[in-house]
């Protein structure tokens, strides 16, 4: 397959310092170390146009990239163990916050969660805060091609379970960016709302 036509627009490490843009938005979030920046070179079929680091918190300003003059994907700093201070750790989720609140265009927030475990407490509080705030939002599950297809079903419908209730849920969605599995997936869900 070839390379989806792609580029770096904009970084922002400030509150309000966003690309000027009336496309459509797209943004990923999640634990730092969860895989954001993997998932979308996988989407992309790019290997490095968003930087991937074995450091948590690597990213640490919101990453904007123009794909196809379509629509803006933003690539959010990790939420959790970065090596960084926790006034520094406070100052990203001030801006995340922000961003999710102000950004009109946005039409879905893809939070990325480790396949291989259990939801955890700060992913579940990222969800709830999307739920009460009415911003629509899908689940991610990233490195399923290191659990079986049996923990993949398990993990799926647990995450199904919790968010049963949530108006904002859109999809609970298993991936590998290694293989690319659901990769087509993604990008319809994508693509129906860019119509929307």
């Amino acid at each position: 397959m070839l390379n989806i036509d792609a580029k770096f627009i904009h970084s922002s490490s400030k509150i309000g310092d966003y690309p000027q843009t009336e496309l459509p938005e797209f943004a990923f979030s999640g634990r730092s170390n969860v895989g954001k920046s993997s998932f979308i070179n996988s989407i992309l079929l790019r290997k490095n146009l968003a930087k991937i680091s074995s450091n948590p918190g690597k990213t640490k300003s919101i990453n904007f990239y123009n794909v196809q003059d379509k629509y803006i994907l933003a690539d959010l700093p990790g939420f959790g163990y970065a090596k960084v201070s926790k006034a520094e750790r406070e100052q990203w989720k001030e801006m995340i916050y922000h961003y999710f609140k102000s950004r009109e265009q946005l039409k879905f927030v893809t939070v990325l969660v480790d396949g291989r475990h259990e939801p955890m407490p700060i992913d579940l509080s990222l969800v709830e805060w999307l739920e009460n705030h009415q911003i629509k939002f899908m689940i991610v599950l990233t490195k399923c091609d290191k659990i079986s297809n049996k923990q993949i079903e398990e993990r799926t419908s647990e995450w199904s379970y919790l968010l049963q209730n949530c108006k904002q849920s859109i999809e609970v969605l298993a991936t590998s960016s290694l293989t690319g599995l659901n990769r087509e997936q993604f990008i319809a869900i994508i693509k129906q709302h860019l119509q929307k």
